[in-house]
């Protein structure tokens, strides 16, 4: 955190003697650092990426686990009461084959899936990450002009307190006088 900030504040130096602080601080304020990360994920993505976060997304339902168990269930009771007709006999091997390839197909799609998701997660984070340090870049400037100005009111008061022992003093000694 300590690297983090220590950069910010030299590239802050490099700029200073061109900009003053509240130069810098105003461009801070108005420049938009967050960005949708989605809108833009959207915008770049292909047919075959979104087509992969579909599948993933329905093969990691369960509507996808209750559908495809009723498909294995459906296929073994028809060929077993089909017997010597069936068109994959007990041991199932071509059911075998179709798992397979459903897995092979499967797997692959859903890692691509994960890998976009893991670059949608990096964007969103260092977009967090240069929000949070805008923001902390800001309230440290505020921390510093509430500094600032409990000082100067420090003074002020000092300064009352002065005229107004001051104020007292001349009354004493004008009493005095008479």
């Amino acid at each position: 955190m300590q690297e983090k900030k220590s950069i910010v504040s030299e590239i802050i130096q490099d700029i200073k003697h061109d900009m003053t602080d509240e130069e810098i601080l105003r461009l801070l304020a108005e420049s938009k650092i967050s960005v949708n990360t989605e809108k833009r994920a959207k915008k770049s993505d292909g047919i075959g990426q979104r087509a992969a976060d579909k599948i993933a997304k329905f093969a990691g339902s369960w509507a996808f686990i209750i559908s495809f168990v009723s498909v294995l269930v459906i296929w073994m009771f028809v060929n077993i009461l089909l017997a010597s007709q069936a068109f994959d006999p007990y041991p199932f091997i071509l059911l075998n084959l179709v798992l397979s390839c459903v897995a092979a197909i499967q797997a692959p799609l859903i890692m691509m899936s994960q890998n976009r998701q893991e670059d949608k997660d990096r964007q969103r984070a260092l977009n967090d990450y240069k929000v949070n340090l805008k923001t902390e870049i800001m309230i440290e400037d505020l921390y510093n002009k509430v500094n600032k100005i409990l000082a100067k009111q420090e003074t002020i008061l000092n300064y009352i307190k002065k005229k107004e022992a001051d104020n007292t003093e001349e009354k004493i000694n004008k009493t005095n006088k008479k």
